[in-house]
């Protein structure tokens, strides 16, 4: 912050309110003070302050990115216990963290139990594909259908569908959870329509995929479905036992 009294600190400290550039705003005294003991060069005391307010606004673009994603709660794969969850590959997921797969638009799709992690999974790579710099959106299934089906009680539905066709990464929970209606499929086959090989879809069901046919009203679409999901999809089984009912009976266990 400007020193009390200096009239260029302020000068400088209101420029940068001006120009918004909070970062600069807040470190050039210490900088300006870092320099002169080290007798930098204005130049090196020019790139100083630009990395900073880089830096800044890289945390910045990526904590907006993450809020905009509208995660429940927050999840990280680095707090993901895989001893606990021995079907999940660590080498798998980490190649997930990396955005290369969302920018060639392949779909994810993690099959499990309750319990067995699947949620953590989809916000935590969603996290981090967001922190990577691409936009991301989570819902559940159901969400998802009902907001299309008043987008289109509206006469609204085309903009809410390419709303959701220009996200990079969309991350759907709860897949099979709930029967869908012969119009609830429908309208989530044009969301996987518009998106197919083009942005990437991640999905998290309880249901194997012989079990599709039981979510969707229609045998046809739940085929088409299941075709745009599964084409140069990468898998991942979560497994049947529950990670949630374990650590409850280990803390039971725990206190005797």
């Amino acid at each position: 912050m400007p020193l009390p009294g200096d009239p260029e600190d302020a000068a400088i400290d209101e420029a940068c309110r001006d120009l918004r550039l909070p970062a600069f705003r807040e470190r050039f005294v210490e900088l300006a003070a870092g320099a002169r003991r080290e007798q930098s060069t204005y130049k090196q005391f020019l790139l100083d302050l630009l990395q900073v307010e880089r830096a800044d606004r890289d945390v910045r673009r990526q904590q907006r990115l993450v809020r905009s994603a509208k995660f429940p709660r927050p999840k990280r794969l680095e707090d993901f216990d895989f001893d606990k969850n021995p079907n999940v590959s660590t080498e798998v997921v980490a190649d997930l963290k990396s955005p290369s797969w969302v920018r060639e638009g392949r779909p994810l799709v993690m099959i499990g139990d309750s319990g067995t992690g699947k949620s953590h999974l989809l916000i935590g790579i969603g996290t981090a594909i967001a922190e990577a710099g691409l936009t991301v959106r989570y819902t559940t299934t159901q969400a998802l259908v009902n907001e299309l089906a008043e987008a289109e009680a509206a006469k609204r539905l085309s903009t809410a569908i390419a709303r959701y066709s220009k996200v990079d990464l969309l991350c759907l929970d709860e897949f099979g959870y709930a029967n869908l209606d012969k119009k609830g499929s429908k309208l989530l086959f044009q969301i996987f329509t518009e998106r197919e090989e083009r942005k990437a879809t991640a999905v998290a069901t309880n249901s194997p995929f012989a079990e599709w046919d039981k979510t969707f009203g229609d045998r046809r679409l739940c085929a088409a479905i299941a075709d745009r999901i599964t084409f140069r999809c990468t898998l991942i089984q979560t497994g049947t036992e529950s990670y949630r009912l374990q650590a409850t009976q280990d803390e039971r266990k725990s206190r005797g």
